[in-house]
């Protein structure tokens, strides 16, 4: 037997089984939301009908329980979420599959391929979904989201809650200048403003190298804020160009946009020298590492503050691809939170009026 084509074929058939299970999960998961979704209908159109009260939730969740005891999945609770998960979704082509690039630019078009999408997400994601976002296009967003990046429950709560969908492809740049499409557009939407650093704690003032310490110190809640698709390279790349050593902040391959992604660390506010200095990473980067399979090197420049005007102005004869975002360091206070909370005066006015 030779031993190269015996690897050969375990290879291929371990790949097969890998893709049979997973067809597999994916479809049990399909007929089990499909299922919650039908008894959620039948509960609520035989309490509208029969003027039956929340009570028959309890009882029906407990006789479930007493006759069928090795089923799991039917508590009062998840029974209550089943008739929410109908209310949402009250269609009967839950499960009917529509790829993405088929989706219309229209509301209508939304809603109803978010009814044939929610049956690929698992049974959590759905609820999670359902209770923190109210607004139907932005949950299919995040549907899609999930689907595109296997975000685990955990992870879709997290991107949730620091407002991916405002912050996903906001980034100035120069792409649409610079890169063919759909590449431009693949990259655009790849890379956010603001980005959230809230899991690492530093001192004010920090110097940028002790950002980047910090950031690469925490490097899998770095990559999870920056996203799918990017792997570590390195820090303080060294690159030697006209015999003069040049140090990257933070190198990263994007596996997905194939290519190398520069990204330079600034504190304070952008200035536009930051631009022509990335202009010059980016080239170097791809005439000396760059294989000539990949596409363009990619720059990130992240600063704490900028002038949208200058950062535009900065990029518009760049030749490289480049991005401009803030970070942030901790999310800042809702506007009308933070009007609603006293001042340092107040605080002291009331301390003096209560020791009087």
């Amino acid at each position: 037997m030779d031993i190269k084509d015996y690897q050969s074929l375990l290879t291929d058939i371990k790949a097969r089984i890998r893709n049979a299970q997973t067809k597999a999960a994916l479809a049990v998961n399909a007929e089990l939301i499909m299922l919650y979704w039908d008894i959620g209908k039948t509960v609520k159109q035989l309490q509208s009908e029969q003027g039956w009260g929340a009570t028959v939730v309890a009882r029906l969740a407990n006789d479930i329980k007493n006759e069928l005891p090795e089923v799991k999945g039917f508590s009062e609770r998840n029974l209550l979420f089943m008739v929410q998960f109908y209310k949402e979704y009250d269609t009967e082509d839950l499960i009917v599959k529509r790829p993405v690039s088929q989706l219309e630019n229209s509301n209508h078009a939304n809603i109803e391929f978010m009814k044939q999408v929610v049956s690929q997400i698992p049974w959590g994601h759905n609820i999670l979904l359902i209770q923190k976002v109210k607004e139907k296009n932005i949950r299919l967003w995040y549907v899609q989201q999930t689907l595109l990046n296997g975000w685990s429950r955990d992870v879709l709560s997290l991107m949730i809650k620091s407002d991916l969908h405002l912050r996903q492809g906001e980034a100035i740049n120069n792409f649409s200048k610079t890169l063919p499409n759909p590449q431009s557009d693949l990259v655009k939407e790849t890379l956010k403003d603001p980005y959230i650093f809230d899991f690492i704690t530093i001192a004010q003032p920090f110097t940028e190298r002790e950002l980047e310490t910090e950031l690469v110190k925490h490097v899998e809640k770095f990559l999870l804020e920056l996203g799918a698709g990017f792997a570590f390279v390195g820090r303080q790349y060294k690159l030697v160009v006209g015999d003069q050593d040049f140090y990257l902040d933070l190198l990263f391959y994007h596996l997905k946009m194939r290519c190398f992604v520069v990204v330079d660390l600034k504190r304070g506010d952008f200035k536009p020298e930051y631009a022509g200095k990335m202009n010059f990473y980016c080239s170097a980067v791809d005439d000396l590492i760059k294989h000539p399979t990949d596409k363009p090197t990619i720059g990130l420049i992240l600063c704490q503050t900028k002038n949208k005007v200058m950062a535009e102005y900065a990029l518009r004869d760049m030749n490289k691809p480049i991005g401009i975002s803030e970070f942030e360091l901790t999310r800042s206070l809702p506007k009308n939170l933070r009007s609603s909370l006293p001042t340092i005066e107040e605080i002291e006015n009331e301390l003096k009026n209560g020791s009087d």
